[in-house]
């Protein structure tokens, strides 16, 4: 069965998602229809593609993800369909398909399928869905617009020398944990073994051990660990990291080795 995922900054106590799952189903009755997130911030791209990127690989290759997320389209801002991994992403250019492949080779097309209705407020039920079922349709890419380079948004990266690595909290997750832009394979090459001390608010909180799980410290002591999403995250034990540590998003984290 053919899957159809959605991801928007709607919430759940408006009309936009069952619209959108009703467009979808008068279309196409025995489709699969998958709620990734409807919680994201209103206009969070930054956090819509943190979520979609780190979940949408385990989706079967052929899915299809609405990305309904700031959707108002302008010239900056074009509606796109894009292919990468096997998978197609429907959605605005806002830099969320950047920050969503990465490095990976994609094909991209701007849309120029005309949209259901004569209202431009609601693009995800208007058009997205349309493209959506041309594309459940096996309709090529080329057939839905013409060719189109992604804009990019490059991400700050951690900066490193020899004996530290300065990067910053990229994420903050549902339980408040702090999950950093620094890769474990990063931390690993710049540490080669050494002893090492992860300051957080200017040094005012220090870890110093790498942890495997959150209980391994007593509650609601501090930790560093490697996420599933494979970069350095700092949490509590059964506490609340960014609210009760005061540290926001962009918020510094500093690896200093021995």
């Amino acid at each position: 069965m053919a899957i159809i995922t959605l991801t928007s900054d709607w919430g759940l106590s408006d009309y936009y998602v069952p619209a959108v799952k009703g467009a979808i189903f008068s279309a196409l009755p025995d489709v699969n229809v998958v709620d990734i997130s409807h919680n994201i911030e209103p206009f969070d791209v930054r956090s819509a593609a943190f979520i979609v990127k780190n979940c949408y690989k385990s989706f079967p290759k052929g899915t299809i993800h609405i990305l309904a997320i700031d959707t108002e389209e302008s010239v900056d801002n074009p509606h796109v369909v894009v292919k990468v991994n096997d998978h197609y992403f429907i959605g605005t250019d806002n830099y969320i398909f950047s920050l969503i492949i990465d490095q990976d080779p994609y094909e991209a097309v701007i849309i120029d399928v005309m949209q259901d209705t004569d209202f431009f407020t609601f693009s995800t039920r208007d058009r997205f869905v349309k493209v959506a079922v041309m594309l459940y349709n096996n309709v090529q890419m080329s057939e839905i617009g013409t060719p189109y380079t992604l804009k990019e948004r490059i991400e700050f990266k951690p900066t490193y020398d020899g004996n530290s690595i300065h990067g910053l909290v990229n994420y903050i997750d549902s339980y408040e944990n702090l999950v950093t832009n620094i890769s474990k394979p990063l931390f690993d090459m710049v540490r080669a073994g050494r002893k090492f001390t992860i300051k957080l608010c200017s040094g005012i909180y220090k870890i110093h051990t790498i942890r495997k799980s959150y209980q391994e410290v007593p509650e609601p002591d501090i930790l560093a660990l490697f996420g599933t999403h494979g970069f350095l995250e700092i949490a509590l034990n059964h506490g609340k990291a960014a609210s009760l540590l005061g540290v926001e998003r962009d918020s510094a984290v500093d690896i200093y080795f021995e």
